[in-house]
């Protein structure tokens, strides 16, 4: 179930790098529905210029969420930034709700089944969830054990909520992923360091549509 109907095929969750905003731009445009402001560390002056940058450039039907930072996305909300995505650490989704309203985007981070079911009990205040590690990333340490490809159809039945795959994704899982019935699948570093960002995004739908063709 997808209520606002987001675009999750293809989410960009953006790296460090001194070209994060052109990258932000061309994977829209190849059809990235999501983009996640993240570069960690970085401090929250730094993130809120990052944020405005991007969201000034991309697509009217791009989707921006602020990683984490409840208070810059709400700061942000009328410069073209959508909502939030929070992990378990973060601000109460309920609390992030309260104070971004109800069009906000809101995504939630899970990755065990003990997470996904407790996240259903959220429906109607988190848009989506994001559930990995799909495997062990250098870009994120969770502390939770991967879930492989393997585990994410039981996770995918748990869930009331629409489902990203993140953790080490590239374009060369994005087929398989689509077959196991999440609704999209989250992307750093593939996006980050391909030659051509709208290219690589435009290979990561066509693939994750093939692999939903299959599943259904």
């Amino acid at each position: 179930m997808n209520p606002r109907n987001l675009d999750l095929r293809c989410y960009f969750v953006t790296g460090q790098g001194p070209d994060v905003v052109e990258r932000a731009v061309e994977a829209a445009h190849g059809g990235a529905g999501v983009i996640q402001v993240r570069s960690k560390p970085i401090s929250a002056r730094e993130l809120y210029s990052l944020s405005s940058a991007i969201a000034a450039k991309l697509p009217p039907e791009s989707i921006v969420l602020i990683d984490d930072r409840v208070d810059i996305a709400l700061a942000l909300q009328s410069q073209g930034v959508h909502g939030v995505h929070l992990g378990q650490d973060d601000l109460d989704p309920r609390e992030a709700r309260r104070l971004l309203g109800p069009d906000a985007v809101i995504g939630l981070t899970t990755g065990t089944l003990e997470l996904v079911r407790a996240a259903n009990d959220l429906e109607g205040v988190i848009d989506y969830i994001g559930c990995g590690p799909f495997r062990d990333t250098p870009t994120k340490h969770s502390g939770r054990e991967p879930i492989g490809l393997e585990g994410y159809p039981a996770l995918v039945e748990a869930s009331r909520l629409p489902m990203v795959a993140i953790g080490d994704v590239t374009v060369d899982d994005a087929y398989a992923l689509a077959g196991t019935g999440v609704d999209g699948v989250a992307i750093v570093r593939g996006i980050m360091h391909a030659d051509n960002p709208r290219a690589y995004c435009e290979r990561v739908v066509a693939e994750f549509d093939r692999g939903r063709g299959a599943l259904a």
